[in-house]
Order: structure tokens, then C-alpha cells, then sequence
């Protein structure tokens, strides 16, 4: 644990400077380096201290370079409440900052406060020009100076939810997402330049549907954006629908707007949801970039700009596939000259990510990096000089890396502790097994150095469930966190299957959107239970010694598994899991309405209860160790306190950690210590010292 984490890479409009966060022992910080050296020129910019949980996110450099801006502190939960997991008795904010690189003794100065109630809107938006920082927190929009002199107000009054602001690249007008629960409209707002429309909000083909992921034409006269099926009420909730979703342009000055590409009916051809930060959509020079899994995996495609320019022309077939394969795209960006697409994917490798580049024309993919790594997030200098990114191994954390022909070349590498035990990491093994009802499974297998004898099984599962784990450290802090601990169960003695279970990304749609799984019938347990039948089939693994720990989803996953096998599974480890699916049926806002409620709602609640572990809690035998924060945002702490009681009611042998004040992913280094550490010592105690826990302790 004592492995750096990389995250937010950026880098400037010009030149060759990159931005980065470094979380070193819970202590974050913002450091910058150079082309020409990057490593030699690495160097803090920030100096916070301490492992307080106050995160940094949304990190930008002004296009000079100069400045860097980001937000600091969590998003808020359902009392609009920033996470103070330090207990410190004193409001946190989550505040967004402003400092010099280059300047001495530069100190953060306050540009105003965010507030933002979910990840997903930590996204500030630097001007063309540098002079000014845009965000979306509280239902609106915020302006401020990035040289401070005049702190964030509100750039306009408008109904509902204003969110994903996006300049227009002549710094005049923004384009954002008014929001209005059952249907939504891609607006622009004037801050510059003719004044006769300034303080004018004008609507782009507005309609009954949902407009979203505005972006805006190189010569900042037209917006492309995403049209997604307006809400219909009273519709059968059991079974899964295709979402079908188009591609339309409009005028800026006047809103008027026409189809430019729409998508199938089938399934493969619904809106891409496999990445966190929605597919890519890019305006290129003459042509627009989109993501879409129509052949059934997450491919680019590229169209050009005049297509359907008259309404209702423009068909699927118009569209160039750019990435054909069967491997699925993740992070890209579109090189500053716009003819270029550099993106990371699992092509040739499939439980890795390498970097690729092709045109927004068309041609041969090009591999930049290749081999046992793992690269994430590239990005090219605003020089054009230079591509940099994250990356990562089966022994290395994650750090940056510039990429070069003849291979990468890690940067800031003072930052890398001098006793880390890169030589003692094993290199998991890929495995591929197949569940009961056929679907092929992979997993890592971390086997522990010179085992005497038959030694104890772990599996682990991951949250998401839309996540995929690597043959290396990971390129999220929370499975970067989980993957040394693998690796820390492994140098312990037991052998650890991390499972990608059908739902996960990076093969296929048809194996993220399976049929009859999560509250539908959780079929992806099954793949639970066949890697743990694989681990039992292995000569070095004691089979009546097979446990399972997981977050999240996985920590639902090894709820089910002790409740439903614990003949298999002797012990498990949850954390922060879900129990119970049926409350979050019955929570939504038109269950509770007789004119919405959907008319199979009695037989999904069913349903829902008999997918989730507290269904068949009477089975559950095998001792449990429960750790949960109690600010969790993603996962509510109540699933937990509900199962401590069913668990104690029926004397079934559980232990739990519960963290004060923290959140579902853990904002202090030493809560992850705290709960690893609890994680093995739990396992060592029940799997290899066989002493007995007493029930409800």
C-alpha cells in the first residue's frame, strides 16, 4: 500500500507541459513536468500534507500552461453534506483552486465553491483564453477568474438542472444541458462578443427527448449533440429494451437544428454505456467522431459533418468504422490538429490496455505501446511533440510514462519509494474457465512463492459491475488498492482468483448486458461459483478451504455466495455490498405512484428479493467480516445494518469494521490499511488457525 497512485493526466493547449495528481499514503498532490525531460523536470506544485481524504479532481492547465486549476474535496451526499472523513468537527467544503506552476512560494488561491452532488459533475471547463474557469454544481452554472479577482457566480438563472458546460472555442458563448427530469435540451448562452444576444438563452431543436454531450464545431458556429428517447410512463420494467439514440447538429445563432446519424432498433445498437464518462463524441475538422457497439463491441466510427443535411436521410450504414476487431475502445482523445484519434484499447490483449492511434478518416490502427504493460489515459502535447499517459505492470504502480518508439519511459521517478517490492510481487496468470450455463470466464491467478503444501483459495470480486481487472495494477485508485491487496494475500500463503464476471467491460455488449442478472436473476453468480470450483480443481489449493472477499458488487457477490454455498465458501470478507434489491425497486418516485407505476412492479419487487443474498439468509453459515463507511454515497450504509440483523437473528458467526464519516471508495489511506489489514488477519483467523468466531460478535 505504500505504491503511488497517477491520476487526472492533462496537458496544456500549447506546449509541451503535463499536469498530473499524485496520491502518495492518502497525501495528494498536483505535479507538472516538461518535454524534451519529463522526468528530469517533474516537480510538486502543490504541498498538502497530510492523508486527510480530501481528493483532487478535475485537474486543468490553463492553455499556457501556467496555472493549474482543479476541485478540491468530495462531492456532496443527500444532505449536501462534502465527506469529512477525518472526523475533524469542522465543515468541509469542496472548493475549486487556482495556483502558479512556475511561480515561487505560489500559494492555492480560492476561485469559489463546487459542491457537486455526484462524480460525474466534478468537470471544470478552462476558457480558450485562460481568463476563466466554468463549472455545474448546485443545479447551476459558476463562473469565476482564474486570477482570482472576481470568485464564482452564477452565470444564469434556468429551470431545472444545468449541467456539461462546454465553451465554445472562440470563448464567446457556452453550450450546457438544461435538464428537466423526464426530458432534457442542449442550450447556448452568450458571455461575449454581440451583445444584442448576451443574457439570451437559445434552445437547440428542442423536442420531448433527451439532448445531452453537447460539443461544439471547430469554427464555433454549429453544436453537435446526443438525442436520447424522452421518459414514457407505465412501461413494464422485467424487461430489458434497446435505447436507440441519434446524432443531430444545429445552427448556434439560431437553434435550428437537423438528424445527422441515428442508430438501429436492436439491442447492440443502444446508447454506449460502458464507460463511466459516457462514449466519445468528437467534432473533428469535416468529421464527427462517435463511439457505438453495433457489430456488438465499443468501436469509433467516424461521418461526415453535411451528413443527413436533409432530415431524416442520414441511416447507420453512413457511418465509417474506424477500430474494427474483437476488442473494445476505452479512453480517447482527439490530437489538437483534429486528424488523429489516440485511444487505449484491448486489441491483440485482452485483459490489458495499449494505446492506438488511427485517422478520423479512416486506415490501419496503429500500435504505440505493446507487451506486458498496461497504459491508460494518453494524452499529446499541445506542441504535437510528445504523447504521453499512465500506465502500469504486474509489479509496478501507477505512474506516467511518455511514449516513444522504442517503448515507454517513466517520468517522476523519484516519486517511487525505494523499498517498494516490485521484485516480490508475483505475475498473475490469466485463466479462462466456463461457468454452468456456458459463458467464458477470465480471471488472474495470483499464486504465493514456494507453497508447502496445499494452500488456502480466495476469491475476489469487483464492483461495478461495469469494471474489468488486468494483469497489473489497475487504473482505478480503488482496484489499484484491491490489486495490491491480492498480491498481499498472496505473499501470505493463499492462492487469489480475481473473477471477471459476465457483466464487466471489455468483451463484448453480450457479455456486459447478459440476460437475467443483477435484480433480475443475478445469473452472474453462477461465474462466482465456476471459478471457485476452478481453484478447488487445482493440486496446490486446499478445496475445503475456499473463501471470497469483494467490494460493492462484490461485496453483493460474496453476500451471495455465503448465503447461497456456504458449503464452497467457508468465509467471505464484504465490503460495502448490496443485501437487498427490492428496496431499490420500491424507492424510486413513481413506485409509489398509481398513475406511474409500472405494471409488472408487484412481480420485479419479487423478483429483485429473490436475486439478493437476504432472500436465502437462512442458509447462510459461514462467519462474515462486514466493513462499511457510514457517509457511503453509492452504496447506503442501511443495506448493512439491515443484514447485521438478520444475521444476528438467525447466530450466524459475523465481525465488522465500520468507519465514521467515510465514503463507499475510501478517502483516507489509512482506511484502506485499516480495512486490509482486518481483511487478512479475518482470513488467517478462520481459514488457517481454524479458531471459531463467536456468533453475533
Amino acid at each position: 500500500m505504500s505504491a503511488p497512485f497517477s491520476s487526472e493526466l492533462a496537458a496544456a493547449k500549447t506546449g509541451s507541459r503535463v499536469a498530473w495528481v499524485f496520491n502518495l499514503k492518502g497525501v495528494r498532490n498536483v505535479w507538472v513536468a516538461d518535454g524534451s525531460d519529463f522526468n528530469r523536470t517533474s516537480r510538486q506544485v502543490t504541498h498538502y500534507t497530510e492523508d486527510n481524504g480530501v481528493p483532487i479532481a478535475s485537474l486543468r492547465l490553463t492553455p499556457d500552461g501556467k496555472t493549474v486549476v482543479y476541485a478540491l474535496g468530495s462531492e456532496t451526499n443527500d444532505d449536501k453534506e462534502v465527506a469529512n472523513p477525518l472526523s475533524t468537527g469542522k465543515e468541509i467544503k469542496q472548493q475549486v483552486f487556482a495556483q502558479e506552476v512556475d511561480a515561487k512560494s505560489a500559494q492555492p488561491r480560492l476561485l469559489g465553491e463546487m459542491g457537486c452532488g455526484s462524480e460525474d459533475c466534478e468537470d471544470i471547463e478552462i476558457s480558450p483564453d485562460g481568463k476563466w474557469a466554468l463549472w455545474s454544481a448546485r443545479k447551476k452554472l459558476w463562473l469565476a477568474s482564474i486570477d482570482g479577482k472576481q470568485q464564482a457566480k452564477e452565470l444564469l438563472w434556468i429551470r431545472g438542472d444545468a449541467n456539461d458546460p462546454k465553451w465554445s472555442p472562440d470563448g464567446k458563448s457556452v453550450a450546457f444541458v438544461s435538464d428537466r427530469g423526464d426530458h432534457s435540451f442542449v442550450a447556448v448562452f452568450d458571455i461575449g462578443g454581440d451583445q444584442s444576444r448576451s443574457n439570451q438563452v437559445r434552445y437547440m431543436a428542442p423536442s420531448v427527448d433527451k439532448d445531452i454531450m453537447p460539443r461544439w464545431s471547430p469554427d464555433s458556429k454549429q453544436l453537435l449533440f446526443v438525442r436520447l428517447h424522452g421518459d414514457e410512463q407505465k412501461l413494464p420494467i422485467i424487461p430489458e429494451r434497446p435505447e436507440p439514440w441519434s446524432l443531430w447538429t444545429a445552427d448556434a445563432a439560431t437553434g435550428q437544428g437537423h438528424l445527422l446519424w441515428r442508430s438501429g432498433e436492436r439491442m447492440n445498437d443502444s446508447f454506449p454505456d460502458m464507460l463511466d464518462a459516457g462514449p466519445p463524441l468528437f467534432w473533428a475538422a469535416d468529421r464527427i467522431v462517435f463511439a457505438s457497439e453495433q457489430d456488438g463491441r465499443m468501436h469509433l466510427y467516424s461521418i461526415n459533418t453535411l451528413a443527413g443535411a436533409d432530415s431524416g436521410s442520414a441511416h447507420e450504414g453512413e457511418a465509417k468504422l474506424l477500430t474494427p476487431g474483437g476488442f473494445d475502445v476505452e479512453d480517447v482523445t482527439l490530437t489538437d490538429d483534429k486528424k488523429n484519434l489516440i485511444y487505449t484499447s484491448n486489441q491483440d490483449d485482452v485483459d490489458r490496455r495499449h494505446v492506438w492511434q488511427v485517422s478520423v478518416d479512416g486506415g490501419a490502427p496503429q500500435a504505440i505501446t505493446k507487451g506486458e504493460s498496461i497504459e491508460w489515459a494518453p494524452k499529446q502535447t499541445g506542441d504535437g511533440k510528445y504523447i504521453v499517459s499512465l500506465g502500469s505492470s504486474a509489479n509496478l504502480p501507477a505512474m506516467p510514462y511518455e511514449l516513444k518508439p522504442t517503448g515507454r519511459e517513466m517520468f517522476a521517478t523519484s516519486v517511487m519509494p525505494r523499498d517498494f517490492p516490485s521484485s516480490q510481487l508475483v505475475t498473475p496468470k490469466q485463466v479462462i474457465f466456463k461457468s454452468a450455463d456456458g459463458f467464458t470466464i477470465h480471471g488472474q491467478l495470483f499464486m504465493p512463492r514456494n507453497a508447502n503444501g496445499k494452500v488456502p483459495g480466495i476469491i475476489f470480486n469487483h464492483g461495478g459491475p461495469e469494471r474489468q481487472m488486468m494483469l497489473g495494477y489497475h487504473y482505478m485508485d480503488y482496484y489499484h488498492n484491491a490489486y495490491g491487496m491480492n498480491q498481499y494475500l498472496a505473499s501470505r500463503g493463499y492462492a487469489v482468483l480475481s473473477v471477471n464476471y459476465r457483466l464487466g467491460i471489455m468483451y463484448g455488449r453480450a457479455f456486459r448486458h447478459p440476460p437475467n442478472t443483477v435484480w433480475r436473476g443475478a445469473a452472474e453468480y453462477q461465474d462466482v461459483v465456476a471459478g471457485a470450483k476452478y481453484l478447488q480443481s487445482l493440486p496446490e489449493v486446499d478445496a475445503d478451504k475456499i473463501a471470497i472477499w469483494g467490494g460493492s458488487y462484490g461485496g453483493f457477490l460474496c453476500a451471495m455466495a455465503l448465503a447461497h454455498d456456504s458449503d464452497i465458501f467457508k468465509a467471505g470478507v464484504d465490503f460495502h455490498g448490496v443485501h437487498d434489491w427490492s428496496v431499490f425497486l420500491t424507492q424510486r418516485p413513481y413506485f409509489g405512484n398509481v398513475a406511474t407505476r409500472p405494471p409488472d412492479a408487484d412481480a420485479a419487487i419479487k423478483l429483485a428479493w429473490e436475486s439478493s443474498p437476504d432472500s436465502a439468509i437462512a442458509a447462510w453459515r459461514s462467519p462474515v467480516l462486514l466493513i462499511h463507511g457510514d457517509d457511503d454515497r453509492n452504496v447506503p450504509f442501511e443495506q448493512t445494518v439491515d443484514l447485521v440483523q438478520r444475521l444476528r437473528a438467525q447466530h450466524t458467526p459475523f465481525e465488522e469494521l465500520i468507519i465514521p464519516d467515510e465514503i463507499h471508495g475510501f478517502l483516507r489511506w489509512q482506511s484502506w490499511v485499516r480495512a486490509y489489514k482486518a481483511d487478512a488477519e479475518f482470513f488467517d483467523r478462520v481459514l488457517k488457525k481454524d479458531e471459531k468466531i463467536s456468533a453475533g460478535n
